[in-house]
Formats: structure tokens, sequence, C-alpha cells
């Protein structure tokens, strides 16, 4: 899938399913222009975040990488228990 780098950073996870069915989980909601980004490649999707705040392209670029780093470790955290 072809998408910008800064929309790409906002995912967390994409699935695809045998017949091109896309699962995107983002961090937060996406806003509509970036989810018709992401509709111009694929027709199936189906959008889900992790946390339902809605948060600015300048809060985003405040905190992206402490909330993606924070979140990872957490998960990690959960593996190794």
């Amino acid at each position: 899938m072809d998408l910008s780098v800064n929309l790409r950073e906002k995912i967390y996870d994409i699935k695809e399913s045998q017949n091109n069915f896309l699962k995107i989980v983002s961090y937060f909601p996406l806003s509509d222009d970036e989810k018709q980004s992401i509709l111009k490649n694929s027709e199936s999707v189906e959008f889900h975040s992790i946390f339902s705040d809605n948060v600015s392209e300048e809060e985003w670029s405040k905190t992206k990488h402490q909330i993606i780093k924070r979140f990872q470790n957490e998960l990690f955290d959960i593996d190794s228990a």
C-alpha cells in the first residue's frame, strides 16, 4: 500500500484478508482526509483506533515518538510477563 510517511507512522497495524479486505488500526482516529487517502488504494477497509481521543496534527507531531515508544514498550512488557 502506497501511503505517505506521515500517514504510515499513525498506523499501528494493517491486516489483509484473503479477499483483499483491509483492517487498519491507528493510534488515534484518522481524519476523513486520511481515510480517503487510504480508500484510494483499497475499496474494502475497516478502520479502528487504539485510543478514542482525536488529536490535531500539531499534537500528534509533538507527541508521536513518545506515544509510539510507550505503546510498544508496554506491549513488550506484557509479552515478557
